[in-house]
């Protein structure tokens, strides 16, 4: 039997966003509940982040950093936004990580915290926690969130769709009004029922989609859910054609796009051939600091130019101990056969930000009434076509709070929304059992096509094709999804497809190569 709940604010995801949101709407008063389609909170984006976080940097400034920002955007970047970001972002960092929640980031001889350098920062201003850095803020951050009286949280709960009215509701004099969000529908994985959680406002933060691409650096629960969601609510989405590609992932079949952290770059390491030769010079001034869709297409083009399936990143003239700098790359690399202190990392690029996702203002806002969106599912304009490194962690944390205290200040809880007029979720008649070798299948022929035509480098002709393979195979995941039994994996398979077609369609209606978007044609 389904079992529904009610709260003032109700997030989806428990990343570095979610919980931002959580503890600044909770610390205003308000009743909060936090989902999370994970067994283990820790297993999202946030938790697997390497290389760091943007503070106070030596001789930094907010012109500096917006100007960077900027810089790697190309163009596109919403100013508004970057001033937010560049303002807000490094005071945030220090009030929240470092002095209420204790934050553990590595720090120097003299005992300062120790700034390191990545590819298109101007100075030495990103804060580390050697190369762990997510997983020092997803630790504290949870922490905080489950110790505090106004949260409560739930796992393994998918989100399946957001309730909205007028398209969820009973009244049929709903349909003049607003569309407004009231909450999701929410499958309990252990019981296997669909409930309704109801909340005066809804903040999404389920992150990006990386899972769509074959090689990718994101957990396995990033697949693009609260995108999907927020589309097939009405809620208008931006950008999605702005797919960063990770420079460099671990080639090795069974290290599932361990990310090499580009810090390694930032302290010295190069790329190479397989036959030793230095090349990224030839691509940018900055050579191996370039920006990433620079370093992404260059090595994408040396593989193709040789017909080799990796690179190699040299350490040699790295300026650390990269046992002490990079413990987690070298205990993981180690693990599959690669010393780093003697050996080149054989890398490949993989997919590994969104730059796009649903559209919002300045307090993470949708186009949907009581809907919010932040992290890596928003489009705040931050990223423009490109994002630069460690502004990702960044804009989560400012656009969370932002949101929370948004929901606060609206005092949108003392408005009761008519939760009397939602339908409940409807499932009778459903009996057949999820099928793994179809959902297998299906996963496997999204992500190759994604890779393969609408990956690093597009054209139109790859587009076209992506386009009417996926949406042949959409038909079938929808119908697959309206006879199956409904289960995390089949929400998730539903979700991916649906993204898929929406970044390829991005990328055909888009000609112009910019930023990380690359058409051969």
């Amino acid at each position: 039997m389904s079992e529904d709940f009610a709260a003032d604010l109700l997030v989806i995801g428990a990343g570095a966003g979610g919980c931002a949101a959580a503890l600044a709407a909770a610390d205003a008063g308000l009743k909060v509940i936090v989902i999370s389609g994970a067994a283990d909170f820790f297993d999202s984006g946030t938790a697997q982040a390497q290389g760091g976080i943007i503070g106070h940097g030596l001789d930094d400034s907010p012109e500096l950093l917006a100007r960077d920002i900027l810089a790697t955007g190309d163009g596109l970047c919403e100013p508004a936004a970057v001033a937010v970001l560049a303002r807000e972002g490094p005071p945030l960092v220090e009030e929240l990580l470092v002095q209420r929640l204790g934050v553990e980031f590595s720090r120097n001889e003299r005992g300062d915290l120790d700034l390191t350098q990545e590819a298109a920062h101007s100075t030495r201003r990103i804060l580390h926690a050697d190369d762990a850095t997510g997983r020092a803020i997803a630790g504290p951050l949870i922490a905080a969130v489950r110790a505090h009286p106004g949260v409560s949280l739930l796992a393994a709960r998918t989100a399946v769709d957001l309730i909205t009215i007028p398209h969820h509701s009973l009244e049929p004099l709903d349909r003049y009004g607003p569309n407004r969000c009231l909450g999701a529908y929410v499958l309990d994985g252990a019981r296997g029922v669909i409930g309704r959680i109801f909340a005066a406002a809804t903040v999404l933060a389920t992150g990006g989609f990386g899972q769509i691409y074959l090689h990718t650096t994101n957990p396995r629960v990033v697949r693009g859910d609260g995108i999907a969601m927020a589309a097939r609510a009405g809620a208008q989405v931006l950008n999605l054609e702005y797919v960063q590609f990770h420079p460099t992932a671990l080639y090795h079949r069974d290290a599932e796009g361990f990310l090499i952290s580009e810090s390694l770059r930032g302290e010295g390491a190069v790329l190479r051939t397989r036959r030793g030769e230095l090349f990224m010079r030839q691509y940018h001034p900055l050579a191996d600091l370039a920006p990433r869709d620079v370093v992404a297409r260059a090595i994408h083009q040396e593989m193709l130019k040789r017909g080799d399936a990796y690179v190699l990143l040299d350490l040699s003239d790295v300026h650390v101990d990269p046992r002490e700098r990079f413990p987690t790359i070298y205990e993981t690399c180690a693990r599959f056969g690669v010393d780093i202190t003697r050996q080149a990392i054989p890398v490949v690029p993989a997919a590994h930000y969104g730059c796009g996702g649903v559209k919002v203002d300045l307090s993470g806002r949708t186009d949907i009434e009581r809907l919010y969106a932040v992290g890596e599912v928003s489009c705040t304009g931050l990223h423009g076509a490109n994002r630069l490194a460690s502004t990702s962690l960044l804009e989560a944390l400012v656009w969370g709070r932002r949101a929370g205290q948004d929901v606060a200040r609206r005092e949108l809880a003392a408005d009761q929304p008519p939760y009397d007029h939602v339908a409940g979720w409807h499932d009778v008649g459903l009996t057949d059992e999820l099928d793994p070798a179809l959902v297998i299948q299906d996963w496997s022929s999204i992500k190759t096509t994604m890779w393969n035509y609408a990956g690093i480098v597009r054209s139109r002709r790859r587009l076209d094709r992506a386009q009417a393979d996926l949406s042949y195979l959409a038909h079938r995941i929808e119908q697959f999804y309206r006879e199956t039994k409904l289960s995390d994996a089949i929400v998730g398979l539903r979700n991916a497809i649906q993204v898929a077609l929406m970044v390829t369609e991005a990328a055909r209606r888009n000609p112009e190569s910019r930023g990380c978007h690359y058409r051969l044609d």
